[in-house]
């Protein structure tokens, strides 16, 4: 009893902090930004990893076994790791523009795992005996920070091509300024001379913002780029071991279950991501492959959501029923 007190305690002030942030992040957002509320919002964040951290210790020790087993678990997990991802820049003394992906992205998975799913659900179960291994822990751990990394790589890179797109209609626009400016001699020199000041106003304006958005896609690609390098390789790590296990527990490596197969479109669609934006990156600056990339945002959903939605195949294990 005592361990299921202190479950719901955890959850409740690690779901409260990450809430707190992010009205932190609507407040600088809408009004200004605050030096000491971003660093507020930062250890927020830290403060929410602990506290989920403290949660599946506690998990651990009153069912037995990693917290893995069930769909609660690995949501409660999938925003552990989620906040591990948003505290990367902030330990390594960087900009953090992760925080506008990985908070949100945190309060929505933990709000859904303690609002949205059974109370049955949020018991612990005992490990049917497939799951009884010691590739549980490696195997579903690896998949999770994978899926929690791609997830955060996959918005960045949706982010990117929302904002280089917005770049493009403002070069429109500039260039357009310019035209008026052209077709101005037309009227007389007096006209040209009354505009001429308030057509250079707003091209220095539109100038300044091009080159803010132009850092601020910079940086999108930079840690898009980083974190899905990240995530493809904790995804490869989790097929391999996913596949020792299944040769264990199965008796072969791979059986194209639905799961499976889900997961290999997801690996080839990153695959390509990685080549794409490797060897593209001076010709388009990325824009290709930020659309790969977020084709495999759709794809990370299927693989989690998808499959354990319907229940089916060999991996039911963590569906909803």
């Amino acid at each position: 009893m005592i361990f299921v007190t202190l479950e719901h305690i955890l959850t409740h002030i690690s779901f409260s902090i990450i809430s707190i942030v992010i009205i932190i992040h609507l407040m600088n957002l809408l009004v200004y930004e605050i030096e000491g509320l971003c660093n507020s919002s930062e250890k927020g964040m830290v403060a929410t990893f602990f506290s989920i951290t403290g949660f599946l210790v506690i998990r651990c020790i009153s069912s037995g076994h990693f917290p893995l087993s069930n769909l609660y678990e690995s949501l409660i997990f999938l925003s552990w790791s989620l906040s591990i991802i948003h505290m990367i820049p902030y330990f390594g003394n960087h900009k953090n523009d992760l925080s506008a992906i990985t908070a949100p992205s945190a309060f929505f998975t933990q709000g859904f795992a303690t609002s949205g799913l059974s109370t049955e659900m949020h018991q612990p179960a005992i490990l049917v005996p497939a799951l009884q291994s010691q590739w549980l822990m490696m195997h579903v751990s690896m998949m999770l920070f994978s899926y929690a990394a791609l997830l955060c790589g996959s918005l960045l890179s949706v982010a990117f091509i929302v904002i280089a797109f917005q770049k493009k209609i403002i070069f429109f626009l500039k260039n357009n300024n310019f035209l008026s400016l052209r077709k101005s001699f037309f009227f007389g020199d007096m006209e040209y001379l009354n505009e001429k000041g308030s057509v250079f106003k707003k091209t220095y304006f539109l100038s300044f913002r091009n080159f803010y958005k132009y850092q601020l896609i910079q940086r999108l690609d930079y840690w898009s780029y980083r974190v899905i390098s990240l995530g493809f390789a904790f995804l490869t790590i989790g097929i391999l071991s996913g596949a020792v296990w299944a040769n264990e527990a199965w008796g072969s490596y791979w059986n194209w279950d639905p799961k499976e197969t889900w997961v290999f479109i997801t690996w080839t669609i990153f695959a390509i991501y990685l080549h794409t934006r490797k060897n593209s990156i001076l010709q388009d600056q990325g824009t290709n492959s930020a659309f790969v990339a977020s084709i495999g945002f759709i794809l990370i959903w299927i693989c989690y959501f998808g499959i354990n939605l319907l229940g089916i195949g060999l991996h039911s294990y963590g569906s909803f029923q």
